[in-house]
């Protein structure tokens, strides 16, 4: 049995270069696609036991400094700064994470799928991030490094009758730091492991580890994770968020209720009983029937946001409900990003279809150029975006690098998979004819009268924005926490529920302002209903740069445009996804309402 360290492009911790004990005897394990994509390596550990046989202060390897060697001083400074920073040790046994279980206030104990590799006291004599855990870290400007383990295994002793074998069902460890007087024969007693800012002073840090099992038949093997999930003290603020989002909902649904069953219901009822010339001194939302369905501006690069879109949509929905059931829990490694690009490539059917049937009704005829855009424009701007981070993390020499082998792949799923389904939707879609609108449109243009603030386009795409963020951004902190701050991410059931309560906040926020604007006779609600919902997107990047300047500490430019390109992906793809929800609900809600007029 022994141990696999993970590193990841998350914080960038790449085990290879810090100066920690190797494992040279063992390849590195063969990963999915999913844990490739997200930057995640796993790498084979020097630390072996065997199962059941307990080890006490077991030496793993010195590392020498010289302070005559610029190379030590290099690799030392390296070290430093990752205990500066944080960095942590990520391990992994029997596809378990290896846990630091510590207890904060309230007597409330919580387990970290990760331990640092050292912390700092700094110049004021202040501990920083672990080093307050040990009275004994007191040294001013001086760092700590972590260089043994306690390591406990806690295993189901299994029912041999049923053939069942003993299992391993949790891993946890305790992190010290241990000055070792006999590096050859440690006792692992000593003071801690105390390392100067100034390197003055050859140095030697031996690394060691204990091993201790011990029997627990109340923790079964299916639940072997709950230990570490209970632990993180969230679910009060999730259920907090939902009830705020919740609220908001329902808000929003009594708005679109009162307008559906009492307004609009009292307008058509007065305007069918009218006749024609009383009709014509109507004004609002009646008097734009004959423009209302008039093709938008740029309705090629509109259907093509809404095929995609919708392939988002559908992948989404379906990852999600997946994850809910516990097919892709994280056990399972990578399953998440697996599902989620082999969905978006066998959905590219829906998305050819959308957009090529929508283009039709849009009047549209290029359709060689539509198709191309749909199955190229967003997913060529996502696959540049991730070559260009990918290349700065080859340049940097990060394991968490994509290989070529790897991108070839991606590349070969697109354009032979993706495309081609693309173009046989886009084929079905041309060939049915174009969605009939209700009503007639007039051969010219009605004038738009001039308009108030609020109901000018830029305000009222500003404001729609400003609900759908408010159901999720206590949601996104935890998936941001999840993705840059080595945090496990499990609440799938909270996320799920949040995903609905999204689509049905940018739908009815979306209808208000589109009905608002059709009252003050302005009938260009295509893209203003698109734009609206997909504002959104431009509250998540303003929330990403708040959470980079407020939780990370990320230094240096090439982490800095790697943070930000990775989150404009993110962006651009929550900006379609939003506002195809937006669009189809608003253009349900205008065929709906202009569906029950009699007009000749």
């Amino acid at each position: 049995m022994h141990f696999y360290t993970r590193t990841d492009r998350r914080g960038n911790t790449f085990c290879f270069r810090f100066d920690f004990c190797k494992d040279t005897d063992e390849n590195r394990p063969s990963e999915n696609l999913g844990q490739v994509l997200f930057g995640e390596r796993i790498e084979t550990s020097p630390y072996k036991f065997s199962f059941k046989a307990d080890k006490a202060c077991v030496k793993v390897c010195t590392k020498s400094y010289d302070t005559g060697s610029r190379e030590d001083k290099l690799k030392l400074d390296f070290l430093k700064k990752g205990m500066e920073l944080n960095y942590q040790h990520h391990w992994i046994v029997d596809n378990m994470p290896v846990t630091w279980c510590y207890i904060v206030e309230d007597n409330q104990k919580v387990c970290n799928p990760g331990f640092p590799i050292g912390c700092l006291v700094n110049q004021e004599g202040k501990p920083k991030d672990a080093c307050v855990i040990n009275a004994d870290f007191n040294k001013k400007n001086t760092y700590y490094v972590f260089n043994h383990v306690d390591i406990t295994i806690h295993y189901h002793s299994g029912d041999e009758t049923n053939g069942m074998h003993a299992r391993l069902v949790a891993a946890t460890l305790e992190p010290r730091s241990i000055k070792h007087s006999n590096d050859e024969n440690p006792t692992c007693e000593e003071t801690p492991m105390d390392i100067p800012a100034d390197f003055k002073s050859n140095l030697k840090v031996t690394y060691t580890y204990s091993v201790t099992f011990k029997q627990n038949d109340d923790i079964r093997w299916a639940s072997r994770w709950d230990y570490i999930l209970v632990s993180m003290p969230h679910s009060n603020i999730q259920w907090f968020s939902i009830m705020n989002s919740l609220v908001i909902v329902l808000f929003l649904s009594g708005m679109v209720a009162m307008i559906m069953l009492r307004t609009l219901h009292k307008d058509i009822a007065r305007y069918n009983q009218m006749d024609q010339e009383e009709a014509q001194e109507e004004s609002g939302w009646k008097q734009v029937h004959g423009d209302v369905f008039r093709p938008p501006r740029m309705g090629m690069l509109l259907s093509v946001f809404l095929g995609q879109g919708t392939q988002v949509f559908i992948m989404t929905f379906i990852t999600l409900f997946l994850a809910c059931l516990g097919f892709l829990s994280p056990a399972n490694r990578g399953a998440l990003m697996t599902c989620a690009v082999v969905l978006w490539v066998l959905l590219g059917t829906s998305a050819g279809y959308v957009s090529a049937r929508l283009y039709k009704t849009f009047g549209g005829e290029n359709w060689k150029t539509n198709v191309l855009l749909t199955a190229f424009l967003c997913p060529g701007i996502v696959f540049v975006d991730f070559f260009l981070m990918n290349l700065i993390l080859w340049v940097e020499g990060s394991s968490a690098a994509v290989p070529f082998g790897t991108l070839v792949a991606i590349l070969a799923l697109w354009f032979g998979i993706s495309v081609p389904l693309t173009f046989v939707g886009a084929f079905f879609g041309f060939k049915k004819p174009g969605i009939e609108p209700p009503v007639q449109t007039n051969q010219i243009p009605r004038q738009i009268p001039q308009q108030s603030f609020f109901t000018k386009p830029v305000p009222g795409i500003i404001m729609g924005g400003i609900l759908p963020f408010g159901c999720i951004f206590i949601q996104l902190f935890f998936i941001l926490n999840s993705i840059w701050s080595h945090q496990m991410y499990y609440m799938f059931g909270f996320l799920f529920l949040v995903f609905i309560i999204l689509v049905i906040t940018c739908s009815e926020a979306t209808v208000l302002l589109c009905y608002f604007h059709l009252c003050a006779e302005d009938y260009h609600w295509w893209w203003r209903s698109f734009l609206t919902s997909g504002f959104t997107a431009v509250y998540l990047f303003v929330y990403a740069v708040h959470y980079f300047f407020s939780k990370l500490q990320i230094i240096g430019a090439a982490s800095t445009i790697l943070y930000f390109g990775y989150t404009l992906i993110m962006v651009l793809i929550f900006f379609i996804f939003t506002g195809t929800m937006g669009f189809f609900s608003c253009f349900w809600f205008v065929n709906k309402i202009y569906s029950v007029l009699k007009v000749d």
